[in-house]
């Protein structure tokens, strides 16, 4: 058998109709898995799921879809547990989040508790009944959450951001502590600059006619010279979720083109 296979695992990537989830998803599939979507548009989670299934050769393993709001703690926990019910959650991976832009000054009470309720109060929900059926028969699991490059520095202009991907870095270290002698492994991913649907739209609505010379800058920004592509992250995920990362927990992993490095 090559590394990393995933075969006869069940895996939840939230947020997974787009960007960085979709692209786990995808991976995933490749590697073996039963790949549970969960995301919250309906139509957006039958399109990706359709385009994994799809695709010529087909993946080894196969994707099925949850429309379901992560900030909804009864529809997490009653779609985790229509999952878990059709086998068991070996691993999870807290991927669904937004963006915010804007200093202390620049942001709202409003503009804090809409990013806390997503970032951080629905990765809680997700981590919460994950673990739980984890738990369930003793085999443990793996979680990968989605932090940032601000969960370990300073980012301009990123305030709210910041704050929620700082407490995920933290969830990551509560939960690989709590559970390291159950069989759970917790550990997170902090990306630089991803080049995703997210960024084209940023750059369209922000920077109209100029957003090759913004998408340059912004590229710019890591030392490599340019943008991380989704499948770059989602393979490090793949590691870190596979058995060959049986050694790992409680870990950060800083995947942004060398930004850490020169702080």
């Amino acid at each position: 058998m090559p590394p990393f296979q995933l075969t006869g695992k069940h895996a939840i990537v939230t947020g997974a109709a787009s960007g960085i989830g979709l692209n786990v998803a995808e991976v995933f599939a490749d590697a073996g898995a039963t790949v549970h979507i969960v995301d919250v548009n309906q139509s957006a989670v039958d399109e990706a799921v359709k385009k994994i299934n799809s695709r010529t050769p087909p993946p080894s393993g196969k994707c099925v879809g949850y429309a379901a709001d992560v900030t909804d703690e009864e529809g997490i926990k009653a779609t985790f547990g229509k999952i878990a019910s059709g086998g068991r959650i070996d691993i999870l991976v807290n991927n669904a989040g937004i963006s915010s832009v804007g200093d202390v000054l620049g942001t709202t009470g409003d503009e804090m508790d809409r990013v806390y309720k997503v970032n951080i109060k629905g990765a809680f929900h997700c981590l919460k009944y994950a673990v739980q059926h984890m738990l369930a028969d003793g085999k443990g699991g793996a979680i990968t959450n989605l932090g940032s490059i601000g969960s370990l520095i300073g980012l301009n202009d990123r305030f709210a951001y910041s704050m929620s991907k700082g407490a995920m870095l933290t969830m990551t270290y509560s939960v690989a502590t709590d559970y390291v002698k159950k069989g759970i492994r917790c550990n997170a991913v902090c990306p630089g600059r991803v080049h995703t649907p997210f960024v084209d739209g940023y750059l369209a609505k922000n920077y109209p006619g100029k957003e090759a010379e913004m998408f340059q800058k912004l590229s710019e920004y890591q030392p490599l010279g340019r943008m991380g592509q989704p499948k770059e992250i989602a393979h490090l995920i793949l590691y870190l979720s596979s058995d060959e990362a049986g050694f790992v927990t409680g870990a950060a992993y800083p995947i942004d083109g060398g930004v850490t490095c020169r702080m």
